[in-house]
């Protein structure tokens, strides 16, 4: 069965029709592609197991390799991470935007996306509206990962991508404009002190 291919404009509030019919995929533990604020991405519903493994393997990832989880808000992220108030500060200055932030998990936190020795979580508020009203309609944490090949060069950017390289795999994908090619940056926060895992798109002057 081929994916549902849903054209949303990626300006004014995004299609809340068009959405929820994404979102009945989410909730019966389908995966979704959908543009961020910096790449395309594949996500799942948090208690979808089976959909977390099928993007395991189609992306290639080994068992330390983490999904990030998108939160609407701080105040739900803070449900499922726990924030220091270095943490915190960090998190108001960087979200929303292209930023994985990881924290030490909360008991919410599935054990099946969590390192089993660092019990820790990758959190992003996107500013993107798409992905935004994905994660509000469904009305808990998106897991998400960035939509790349495993053996491709560089993140998938429009619908097509998606299609492409993972039409085997995606439910549904939301077709709206192209994103850039650069993933988020990934900070960490551990023991108060604030860490560089990965420089993407989000600016890192003046947060060290």
């Amino acid at each position: 069965m081929s994916a549902l291919r849903l054209h949303i404009e990626p300006w004014g509030t995004p299609s809340a029709r068009k959405i929820a019919k994404a979102v009945e995929f989410l909730h019966d533990g389908g995966i979704a592609g959908y543009p961020t604020d910096s790449v395309y991405a594949l996500g799942c519903a948090i208690e979808a197991r089976d959909a977390v493994e099928k993007i395991y393997r189609a992306k290639g990832m080994n068992k330390h390799q983490r999904l990030a989880m998108i939160c609407p808000d701080l105040s739900t992220a803070s449900q499922y991470g726990q924030f220091s108030q270095t943490a915190f500060r960090v998190a108001q200055r960087i979200f929303p935007g292209p930023y994985t932030l990881v924290v030490p998990a909360t008991r919410e936190v599935p054990r099946t996306i969590t390192d089993a020795k660092r019990r820790t979580v990758g959190i992003r508020v996107t500013s993107n509206p798409i992905a935004q009203a994905l994660v509000q309609a469904l009305g808990r944490p998106l897991l998400t990962t960035s939509a790349i090949g495993p053996d491709a060069e560089g993140p998938c950017r429009d619908a097509d991508d998606v299609l492409d390289t993972f039409g085997h795999l995606v439910d549904v994908v939301i077709e709206s404009e192209p994103t850039g090619d650069t993933p988020s940056t990934v900070l960490e926060v551990k023991d108060d002190e604030l860490l560089l895992v990965r420089e993407g798109l989000g600016p890192i002057d003046g947060l060290f």
